[in-house]
């Protein structure tokens, strides 16, 4: 292809318009270059509607099957429940189609390590979890830093993720098929921490955690409080926290300590850097959610799937990423319910 002559279009579908699927298919539809997105798939009537009017896709259906084996797609976007990611990302794969999938790969390691023995052969698609934290602008200059060795050898991860608390307690009735608090929020941190670390082999975990505000949680094992400590080869330790229970808002936050320096990403969840200063104090609003958090991240973690689809950039990260953050997030979540240590 010249240099004149116009990119091939993608043509993308995807399945799941929940919160997180709308944020990934309205970035498809309107900001991504050389992308069409051609077919939705929800089992929701309702986004008929929605993907029609607001997306401009062209066909809808209620059933994966009929996404799946559309002759006339390239990749397809899942967004959909995380027990079903291992076999939906199989599939697509062997109708020769990219794919993308939202984090977790599986809540298992061994789901996990079946979609890689199926990526393996099929080494021209691309397979991609959406790990977006990597494609942060200020994660990405933080580990630019640490790989070049601009801060000497790192060897301590402190990470968090912790949601602002909501009342209507959805994420107790999503608790019995999350995975639990380490496997829902935490393995973004998990992902990280090997990345920030020059992805070292996790070797031991524990954990622990306690119920704050939502004793419902209690059921399924799980907590809205939790910590983690992750021993790696080599020496370096990750240190995880996460939580469902924060008043003011969204706090994601990642301190590395190298052993010539450290740096902290996110820290304050501020949304701006306005500070205001009255009678009642001195305050700055703080960041609402993770979408608002990591909006520029997800429209550039799409960006890079296309790209890679395209085999115009390589992709960033591999099933075996997903493979290792499940392993890990399964070694802590099974601490966390035994208190005992877990040899990963």
């Amino acid at each position: 292809m010249s240099p004149s002559s116009p990119r091939p279009v993608l043509r993308v579908g995807i399945a799941g318009l929940g919160r997180l699927g709308r944020r990934h298919a309205e970035n498809l539809a309107h900001r991504v270059r050389g992308v069409h997105l051609a077919w939705a798939c929800s089992a929701e009537e309702s986004d008929h509607a929605y993907a029609r009017d607001e997306l401009g896709v062209e066909h809808f259906t209620t059933d994966f099957e009929a996404l799946v084996n559309a002759p006339d797609l390239d990749a397809i976007v899942l967004v959909t429940p995380t027990a079903l990611h291992a076999d939906q990302v199989i599939a697509v794969l062997e109708t020769g189609k990219h794919v993308f999938v939202e984090k977790p790969l599986a809540l298992d390691a061994a789901d996990c390590a079946r979609v890689q023995a199926v990526g393996e052969q099929h080494p021209g698609q691309v397979a991609m979890v959406g790990f977006v934290r990597r494609f942060d602008a200020s994660y990405r200059q933080a580990q630019a830093s640490l790989a070049a060795g601009e801060l000497g050898r790192p060897f301590l991860v402190r990470s968090q993720t912790c949601d602002r608390n909501d009342p209507s307690g959805f994420f107790v009735d999503y608790a019995p098929q999350s995975g639990g608090i380490f496997m829902d929020c935490s393995v973004h941190d998990i992902d990280l921490a090997r990345w920030l670390l020059g992805n070292p082999r996790a070797v031991r975990a524990f954990a622990s955690g306690t119920i704050a505000l939502h004793p419902g949680l209690e059921a399924c094992g799980d907590v809205d409080n939790g910590l983690a400590i992750v021993e790696f080869e080599g020496g370096a330790r990750a240190v995880f926290y996460a939580s469902r229970t924060l008043a003011h808002g969204h706090e994601t936050q990642t301190e590395v300590i190298a052993t010539a320096g450290k740096l902290v990403v996110g820290h304050g969840a501020a949304r701006d850097r306005v500070v205001t200063s009255d009678a009642q104090g001195v305050r700055f609003q703080s960041t609402g959610d993770f979408f608002e958090r990591f909006g520029d991240a997800f429209l550039a973690e799409m960006q890079h799937f296309a790209l890679a689809c395209s085999g115009r950039e390589a992709p960033a990260l591999t099933l075996a990423d997903a493979t290792e953050a499940t392993r890990i997030g399964q070694a802590i979540t099974r601490s966390l319910r035994s208190g005992l240590p877990e040899v990963i």
